[in-house]
């Protein structure tokens, strides 16, 4: 960059002085400072625009390599599952091959499992209301039991009309 010393800054504030006058010079030294401020505002922007895409490289550099170690852990784990469940069902076929061929023992002895008991259904019809109290002590009272509509209640309740 450029290098200021005061001696020089002293020698272009008397020239700007002699040139502008002091009657423009607080202005154009105001209007200056603001110019420079703008620059270095712009310098700095322009600098952390630059380090957040820097940033965003590493952090994609990052992310790329953090997939792959996924990738392969997730690989190795399939293979040992794999490897695993392989192993197993060998070592299944081979009992289940030992105790079918034992001789002398009847077939389905010992070693058959229990019948699953059958589902049987409660029989209780859990959608209907009941409530708490008895059905002979609604009777014995007069207490409605069903619900009637409006209209089957006017019916119900219609004196008998006289025959003509």
């Amino acid at each position: 960059m450029i290098d200021f010393g005061f001696d020089k800054l002293a020698l272009i504030g008397a020239v700007a002085l002699v040139v502008i006058g002091p009657e423009k010079l607080p202005r154009v030294a105001r209007t200056v400072g603001h110019l420079i401020g703008k620059a270095q505002r712009y310098v700095a922007d322009v600098k952390a625009e630059v380090n957040r895409s820097i940033e965003l490289e590493e952090l994609k550099k990052m992310k790329t390599q953090f997939e792959d170690a996924a990738r392969t852990v997730e690989q190795s784990v399939t293979n040992e599952i794999h490897s695993t469940t392989a192993e197993l069902d060998r070592s299944w076929q081979q009992a289940t091959a030992d105790m079918t061929a034992l001789p002398g023992e009847p077939s389905g002895s010992a070693t058959a499992a229990p019948p699953v008991p059958e589902y049987r259904h409660p029989k209780k019809n859990w959608r209907l209301k009941r409530g708490a109290t008895p059905q002979w002590y609604k009777q014995r009272h007069g207490i409605r039991a069903k619900a009637l509509s409006g209209a089957a209640r006017v019916a119900r309740f219609r004196p008998p009309r006289a025959s003509a």
